[in-house]
């Protein structure tokens, strides 16, 4: 899956820190690569440069419901966040405790909004917040479409709505959604959507800000006039080329390949019940979840113990979000959801996506089986949505 090399692992389950490339983005950017040329410019190998940004655009666009116009091309999730907070001019930023590091370090005056057992936003919670707040216009609220690591949708058009009743603007990072739940920009009612290549089969070092009105949007990242003057730097022709692959691709078989997903999950999630009446799954108390992601307790065996134990079998998992690099620690999304540090540190995640079989689950369960023989029993629910398997 991720080339020949022997030390690449057999069974890929960590879709959401990185999809494996899918070969309609490598022809793509292949070609985008051949072809040279600097969208700016304007003779025959610019012009055609810049045709592949627009194509690519246009793709994106539809993706989520907007406009082309609307996209900003970016250098992945983390830029587009940092656009999104940085770029409105807001003086206080009010996000949902369970958000990626990208959000919550976005913006320098920060306020966390709680969310319940199963890691949802607390809506009522939301709506004191910007009660409290002096100028609720001078405030943007950011509320993920989906967990990254649990799984758990979040009331996105609800938030929104108790956003724009206090005057404030809504931005969604909505990484981890497009196919594997409807992404539809309008429906949300939100004013900026973030989106990143990698996390769908597509590129990394390549994303999107969706702006509702790019021009109130001032840019973070001054120099020149690229992207209609909201992210100076010039344009990375093949990483766009291969984002706007698979942003057809995933508009054209999104629900198919989210249906085929959502039944490997199933059969993970039914095998690790049969092998592990005490592992917990962490957030599955809630109204939706994606169809790929499973967040799971085992008692008394730490996540690191099991990620070098899976890994030494050929299976690589994660123990949360891929960007807190290089070390297990206690994920700061369980530990909002009320689980203590010591369970946060018993969780791992399993993330399937577009080229996972049934033979990688059943690698996943085979491996994890001596793992799960020295668990302890749980008396209790320890909060945060735990779940008995059983």
């Amino acid at each position: 899956m991720f080339g020949s090399r022997s030390d690449r692992p057999a069974v890929y389950l960590d879709y959401n820190a990185t999809a494996p490339l899918r070969p309609e983005a490598l022809e793509a950017m292949t070609r985008a690569l051949e072809a040279g040329g600097n969208p700016s410019s304007v003779h025959g190998p610019g012009r055609r440069a810049r045709a592949t940004v627009e194509d690519a655009r246009e793709a994106v666009a539809a993706l989520v419901n907007a406009r082309p116009e609307q996209v900003i091309f970016t250098s992945g999730g983390t830029e587009a966040d940092a656009l999104a907070l940085g770029g409105t001019g807001r003086a206080r930023a009010v996000v949902s405790a369970v958000e990626h590091d990208a959000v919550l370090k976005a913006h320098p005056d920060t306020r966390l909004c709680p969310v319940d057992s199963d890691g949802v936003l607390d809506l009522e919670a939301l709506a004191a917040l910007l009660a409290e707040e002096p100028d609720p216009a001078r405030v943007i609220v950011s509320v993920m479409l989906a967990n990254n690591e649990t799984g758990a949708v979040q009331p996105v058009k609800k938030a929104a709505k108790i956003a724009h009743d206090a005057g404030a603007l809504i931005h969604c990072d909505a990484v981890q959604g497009p196919g594997r739940v409807g992404v539809d920009m309008h429906a949300l009612r939100v004013d900026l959507l973030t989106l990143s290549a990698h996390k769908l089969g597509g590129p990394p070092g390549v994303g999107a800000l969706i702006a509702a009105d790019p021009l109130a949007l001032a840019p973070v990242q001054r120099g020149g006039g690229q992207e209609r003057g909201k992210r100076a730097g010039t344009e990375n022709v093949p990483g766009i080329a291969g984002f706007g692959a698979v942003a057809r691709v995933l508009a054209a078989a999104g629900r198919e390949e989210a249906e085929a997903v959502r039944a490997l999950q199933e059969r993970l999630e039914a095998g690790i019940a049969d092998i592990a009446p005490s592992a917990v799954i962490h957030g599955a108390g809630a109204a939706v979840r994606l169809p790929n992601t499973t967040c799971v307790g085992l008692p008394g065996v730490t996540n690191q113990s099991q990620l070098m134990a899976l890994d030494l079998s050929g299976v690589a998992v994660s123990a949360g979000a891929a960007c807190s690099s290089g070390k297990v620690a206690a994920s700061h999304v369980l530990r909002a959801m009320g689980l203590s540090e010591a369970t946060a540190r018993e969780a791992v995640r399993i993330s399937l996506g577009w080229a996972s079989t049934a033979a990688d689950v059943d690698a996943f369960l085979k491996a994890w089986r001596p793992l799960a023989r020295r668990a302890r029993p749980v008396a209790t629910v320890d909060g945060g949505g735990a779940q008995r398997t059983s």
